[in-house]
């Protein structure tokens, strides 16, 4: 199994999927970055430190010549790429009235053309046989949190999309599919002061099983999906926020 990851940006860290996860499970895993290089070799080594195969390609997704090296660069260290993890994502949340036209071409262009010149690359792939795409999508998209209007609708606009590619990509075998998670404590958030604030207590108490997500509650869900025991499951959108809606 070949995967191939991205790590979200610094600027709005809250949902890294745990790459490791993937690796794990016996997946050789490229990942790939933008601009934090040191974030990427650090999981690199975590990777190659337990026995894993890894590489840190850079690349920005947003970008077409970009997305078909960074396919190049995978195929020549571990082959066809078959496990896509689409996790790059930018945000800023903001009163509607400060929402600039750049923001708006900046997230759109990072958080869904990204995802959809990704997973065209994976398609156009001619020797793959199955294959599973996860696009991180965000609970914002249930919970419809105020100031987040730019954020949910380029996540929503992840999850129509999910749901069509998985209509088109299916009879090739390719499952396509969103996991939505809630509010999390990740390194990315804690630099932002998440942790301990008066948000993240809102959020606990919103949430049924009293606490925010981690990491590590992806990525057994992003794995799974990964893999041939999620055979029968394509198009869909998976809420995995602890029960907040």
């Amino acid at each position: 199994m070949s995967a191939l990851a991205n790590e979200p940006s610094r600027r709005f860290a809250t949902c890294p999927v745990p790459i490791s996860t993937l690796a794990e499970s016996g997946a050789a895993v490229v990942v790939n970055y933008r601009v934090d290089a040191e974030g990427a070799e650090r999981v690199v080594a975590d990777v190659t430190a337990k026995g894993g195969r890894a590489v840190a390609v850079q690349a920005d997704v947003a970008g077409s010549d970009d997305v078909r090296r960074l396919f190049e660069r995978a195929r020549e260290m571990y082959g066809p790429v078959d496990v896509l993890v689409n996790n790059a994502a930018v945000a800023t949340f903001a009163p509607l009235s400060d929402i600039t036209e750049d923001e708006f071409q900046r997230e759109m262009t990072t958080n869904l053309l990204g995802t959809i010149l990704t997973t065209q690359a994976l398609a156009a792939q001619d020797d793959i046989g199955t294959a599973s795409i996860i696009n991180v999508s965000t609970a914002g998209t249930v919970t419809h949190p105020p100031y987040g209007s730019l954020y949910v609708a380029s996540k929503s606009a992840v999850n129509a999309f999910t749901i069509v590619a998985a209509k088109e990509l299916g009879p090739r075998g390719i499952r396509v599919d969103a996991i939505m998670p809630g509010p999390s404590d990740t390194e990315g958030t804690r630099a932002m002061g998440y942790a301990g604030s008066d948000l993240q207590a809102q959020d606990i108490a919103a949430t049924p099983l009293g606490r925010t997500g981690t990491p590590d509650d992806y990525g057994p869900l992003v794995t799974f999906l990964a893999s041939d025991d999620a055979r029968w499951i394509t198009g869909d959108v998976i809420l995995a926020s602890g029960g907040m809606r």
